[in-house]
C-alpha cells in the first residue's frame, strides 16, 4: 500500500531535489528563500507533477503481468493456501 503513495511522491521531488542539487554545484546555500523565487517553485511543481504523472504511465506500462485466473486464498487440508496466479 505505501508504494502507492511514496513512487509518485518520490517522482514529484525528483525536480526540487535536481534545483538543489544544480544550486550546491553552483556553490549556493539551497536553503535561502530568495532564490526559490515562486517563478521557480511553480516551474519545479509543474515538472514535478509531469515526472509523476509520466513515471505512473511508464509503471503501469513496464510492469511484469501475471497472466492466467487468480486463485483466491482458501483452506486446503486444514491449511491456508495462499492465493496466486495459476
Amino acid at each position: 500500500m505505501w508504494r502507492v503513495i511514496i513512487q509518485p511522491m518520490l517522482l514529484f521531488v525528483t525536480p526540487f531535489v535536481a534545483y538543489a542539487l544544480f544550486l550546491l554545484a553552483r556553490r549556493r546555500w539551497p536553503f535561502v528563500a530568495e532564490l526559490w523565487t515562486r517563478g521557480v517553485v511553480s516551474t519545479l511543481t509543474m515538472a514535478g507533477l509531469l515526472t509523476a504523472v509520466l513515471g505512473m504511465i511508464a509503471f503501469g506500462l513496464l510492469s511484469s503481468r501475471n497472466l492466467g485466473a487468480y486463485v483466491p486464498a482458501h483452506i486446503e487440508n486444514g491449511r491456508l493456501a495462499p492465493g496466486r496466479f495459476q
